[in-house]
């Protein structure tokens, strides 16, 4: 049974799967859904939702569809998000197994850049290098993984500590395997379960920072993002609060269906080790 198969059969597996699958969905078809540009101005201002047929959710100050704003903002959540985790995930497993594998002064070492990292609130470190270095995508994600590799690192060095005790490594030292052999083919597949199911979390954590960069101006200016869509809709929340709701809703939903993915993963990999033990 494959791991799919026993996330699907977990209820919070399967209503994360959902989710995430409908927002993927929606976002890889934002540009049959509504083409063109979605900063672009569509049609006359703050339309209310379900006023007119052409803008389903509305217009917002300029004259924008909310719609496609709410559209192409789930590919720029997911994008970043996944971007972000892909990079901090990477990061984390290559420290950590360095740190895990090696021991003695490099593990000293590494453990105390890991701790000055995660001394510093991953917000704040994403906000100061933004904004130091400048606003683009490629920034955004790179400031995003910066703040969030330390906890993969240290899941991972803890699991390589206790694998690198077992006896099949022992074995292949003994028979004169390569040791970086030894640490990428016996003991990273090994310790890689635990930190995956970390990896929807730190993707939530992306989703919601990329958020914030973005409602304080400091997100791509020439993408539609729903941080920014919430920031848009700040000056008129009392007349036109559907402006603000709507990418709020999307957001929150988004994280649910993250933590909903994260735990029901994590209970499925759960399940294949007492299997395997």
């Amino acid at each position: 049974m494959s791991w799919l198969w026993r996330l699907l059969r977990k209820p919070e597996g399967a209503a994360g799967f959902a989710i995430l699958l409908v927002l993927l969905v929606a976002g890889l078809l934002a540009p049959v859904i509504s083409p063109g540009d979605p900063l672009k101005i569509a049609g006359r201002a703050l339309l209310g939702p379900f006023t007119d047929p052409g803008f389903p959710l509305g217009t917002d100050r300029l004259g924008r569809d909310v719609l496609a704003g709410l559209l192409y903002g789930a590919r720029t959540s997911l994008a970043v998000g996944l971007a972000a985790a892909f990079a901090a995930m990477v990061l984390g497993l290559c420290v950590g197994l360095a740190a895990g594998f090696a021991g003695g002064l490099v593990d000293e070492a590494l453990m105390r850049v890991v701790d000055a990292f995660q001394i510093m609130p991953a917000f704040l470190l994403a906000l100061a290098f933004v904004s130091t270095i400048g606003v683009s995508t490629p920034v955004v994600v790179l400031a995003i993984a910066l703040g969030t590799w330390a906890d993969p690192a240290r899941l991972t060095r803890a699991q390589v500590l206790a694998i690198r005790e077992q006896d099949y490594v022992a074995s292949a030292r003994v028979i004169g395997m390569h040791p970086a052999e030894i640490a990428f083919r016996e003991i990273l597949p090994n310790a890689l379960p635990p930190v995956l199911a970390l990896s929807a979390t730190i993707v939530a954590g992306a989703i919601l920072t990329e958020a914030a960069l973005s409602f304080l101006g400091l997100g791509n200016p020439n993408i539609a993002t729903w941080g920014s869509m919430i920031a848009e809709g700040r000056s008129v929340l009392r007349s036109a609060s559907y402006l603000s709701v709507i990418p709020g809703a999307a957001l929150a939903v988004t994280v649910l269906g993250v933590h909903l993915f994260s735990e029901g993963l994590g209970k499925a990999l759960g399940d294949n080790g007492v299997r395997a033990a």
